[in-house]
């Protein structure tokens, strides 16, 4: 039975059960992943034969450090997600908010460690918790939070996560630059930028004695060795990051073009994903399937329906059809 409390985008195989085909048939929208992915250069022989070593781990951990231009303590990790995970042992468990709706794996991993888990509409009911999580630009509905807001709640809260999967499409919105304040942890998401989730490649930044306890909890070999070959080349090429940022800017404005062309409201989102109010969700999301093109919809709301932009000029076309 599918735990509709944590549905994910991504799963492509349900919608290939319903509705046929083969992986390589459809166009999967239904994550904020990239479609025009970082293009991966040939990798050594010896990335695949030997365990990642102290020095990959640093180099790309510096590349990354380089790229955001901080120098707070990080670590690396097996994509935010393994990070999600850890984070709620890092307390004795308490009373924890999220701001909500957000991506549901923050409140179930944390009542799975124990902590007591309420959803919260906004910033000022975030104040006195325990532990407070919140996405920015938030997922699923686009919501943003400035760097003087967050600052303002760091005092009020026992610990901040502040997930920043979807921040390289908004950078001025980062609090990478106060990152190694003490009750503040900030997530970054190598995987949806750059369009290689597969990698499974994230960061966390904070104190010295989170990251460490976090170092510990993750093992010696968090992530694979062509993982971190790839980050290190992908974070140090910033003319690539400088070019994908503008053209997702110009992709989301066209897939609010194309949404309203059907007579959708755009509620929000970001650059790598687009929220839309439709006349019935579940309906949409059959008719794009039937194309071969999967859609996030979501158990709290029949009518939200997201899409990240399509990649290439034929998956646009594809869409477009799909939608007229």
């Amino acid at each position: 039975m599918i735990d509709k409390t944590r549905d994910h985008g991504g799963n492509i195989g349900a919608a290939i059960a319903q509705f046929g085909g083969q992986p390589d048939d459809w166009i999967d929208l239904s994550t904020g992943i990239n479609r025009m992915a970082y293009p991966i250069a040939n990798m050594p022989p010896a990335l695949w034969h030997r365990l990642p070593t102290g020095e990959d781990m640093a180099q790309a951990l510096a590349a990354a450090q380089q790229h955001y231009g901080v120098t707070a303590p990080a670590m690396i990790c097996a994509g935010a997600q393994a990070a999600i995970q850890m984070i709620p042992q890092l307390r004795a468990a308490g009373r924890a908010v999220v701001l909500s709706p957000s991506y549901n794996e923050h409140a179930a991993c944390l009542r799975a460690q124990g902590w007591k888990v309420s959803a919260a509409p906004d910033l000022a009911a975030m104040r006195g918790a325990d532990l407070a999580v919140l996405v920015n630009p938030n997922n699923p509905d686009g919501r943003v939070f400035t760097p003087d807001e967050l600052l303002t709640l760091l005092p009020k809260v026992g610990l901040l996560i502040v997930d920043e999967s979807f921040c390289d499409v908004a950078p001025h919105l980062t609090l990478l630059p106060h990152a190694g304040q003490d009750k503040l942890l900030i997530l970054r998401s190598f995987g949806k930028f750059w369009g290689l989730a597969g990698a499974r490649f994230g960061l966390v930044f904070g104190p010295q004695s989170d990251v460490q306890a976090l170092r510990a909890l993750a093992g010696p070999w968090p992530v694979s060795g062509p993982a971190l070959h790839i980050a290190r080349a992908a974070y140090a090429d910033t003319h690539w990051a400088h070019a994908t940022r503008a053209r997702l800017s110009q992709d989301a404005a066209k897939m609010d073009d194309l949404a309203r062309g059907a007579g959708w409201r755009v509620v929000g989102g970001c650059d790598l994903f687009r929220l839309y109010d439709t006349p019935d969700a579940t309906a949409v999301q059959i008719r794009l399937a039937r194309a071969h093109i999967w859609s996030r919809i979501f158990p709290y709301s029949a009518t939200w329906l997201r899409l990240g932009p399509a990649g290439a000029a034929d998956e646009w076309e594809r869409l477009a059809a799909a939608l007229t």
